[in-house]
């Protein structure tokens, strides 16, 4: 097998690979989800366009119709869906231009103009001189989704990195790191992009198609990425945010079981007993940032204070003291039958965890057991 048959073979497994993540996130929990919908015909519009590459490169729809050079521009819709997927996402696809509605019209009119080239064309000269002109237009067109694409990609970027004021509620769900890392990977394979353009020119549309081989695996690592930090993200996002809804003041917090039962009888205890129904009845534990200085500022106490009274009074460190409230937190999500079959990263996110990672060792150092088995073990 050389260089060229298995890039081949590699197109036609990434675009069956990328319907299939197509199809099962369409029809996943969340699949019927506006932002979901979108970042579906991402995905299915990048494997289309691999699948297509796959099928000219074998010469299966040559000469075999009378459109015999049709190629669709499926590349061009690629980056208005995400800019589609990533407003929905953010929530603010309302107070943000609706670019689809201009991109796919120019969409039909580049498939209308290539249509009626083929056509005028078809029959005027020998196979090679058909092909060559065709490959002259293509290129141009190219350059023009290139272009649009940018555009859109760009744009998406100044309002993900400029306008947080606008999707605030949203940040306090997700840092969107995983968006940023996304832009990212995409700077990369735009690169790559406009450098098979370079050669594509270069060698006059002749003898180009190594050139589009870093691309295409670039783009097949984004149906992977994207998709599965897509779905992983937004379901944790929606169960968050059904969480946060279902949260009600829980009488159990005034209980005075929930008191530290470990009290000294120092000049400290009427001020832990202050600090500690502060900090249960505005549930400052769910905050995954809040530190010793954020507790002592909103209490108007000196940190190091602060922290000789928790230690006292809890026999704790402030850390360990907040975490038990959050282990607490999600022991009461992981037993109510509510939140059954939500994952358990939503949950520890929700229980004031700033990873999953760090709600598990934290959850286990605890409890000696980790989340799912200390759930199954009370079922």
């Amino acid at each position: 097998m050389n260089t060229s048959d298995f890039f081949n073979l590699f197109l036609l497994v990434s675009a069956i690979i990328g319907f299939g993540l197509s199809f099962f996130m369409f029809f996943s929990k969340y699949g019927k989800d506006k932002s979901l919908l979108f970042l579906n015909l991402m995905i299915l519009t990048i494997s289309l366009n691999n699948f297509q590459s796959w099928v000219l490169e074998r010469n299966l729809f040559q000469h075999k119709f009378m459109l015999d050079y049709l190629q669709i521009p499926w590349h061009f819709l690629s980056a208005p869906f995400f800019y589609a997927f990533l407003m929905n996402y953010l929530d603010i696809a309302n107070k943000q231009k609706k670019i689809l509605k201009y991109f796919l019209p120019i969409f039909l009119v580049l498939c209308a103009s290539q249509i009626s080239f083929v056509v005028y064309y078809s029959g005027t000269g020998t196979k090679e001189e058909l092909s060559y002109a065709y490959e002259r237009y293509t290129s141009i067109e190219e350059v023009i989704s290139l272009v649009s694409s940018l555009f859109a990609f760009i744009y998406s970027y100044i309002i993900l990195r400029y306008k947080e004021n606008l999707f605030q509620k949203i940040l306090s769900f997700d840092n969107l790191k995983w968006v940023y890392n996304f832009f990212k990977l995409t700077t990369f394979a735009y690169l790559l992009w406009i450098f098979a353009l370079v050669i594509k020119f270069s060698l006059n549309f002749t003898g180009f198609l190594f050139s589009y081989y870093p691309l295409r695996i670039s783009t097949t690592i984004i149906i992977f990425v994207l998709g599965y930090q897509g779905l992983k993200y937004l379901t944790i996002l929606k169960e968050r945010k059904h969480i946060r809804a279902g949260i009600e003041e829980d009488e159990d917090d005034k209980n005075e079981n929930d008191i530290p039962t470990e009290v000294s009888n120092n000049r400290y205890e009427e001020q832990f007993l202050n600090v500690d129904i502060y900090i249960r009845t505005n549930k400052k534990f769910l905050q995954p940032k809040y530190t010793l200085h954020n507790l002592a500022k909103e209490v108007g106490l000196g940190a190091s204070t602060l922290s000789a009274i928790i230690n006292n009074n809890a026999k704790k460190s402030f850390v360990d003291y907040i975490n038990e409230m959050r282990v607490e937190q999600a022991k009461k999500f992981l037993l109510n039958p509510k939140y059954e079959g939500y994952t358990i990263a939503s949950i520890g996110l929700e229980s004031g965890f700033n990873s999953k990672s760090a709600f598990y060792d934290v959850f286990k150092k605890h409890t000696l057991h980790t989340p799912l088995a200390f759930k199954k073990s009370k079922l």
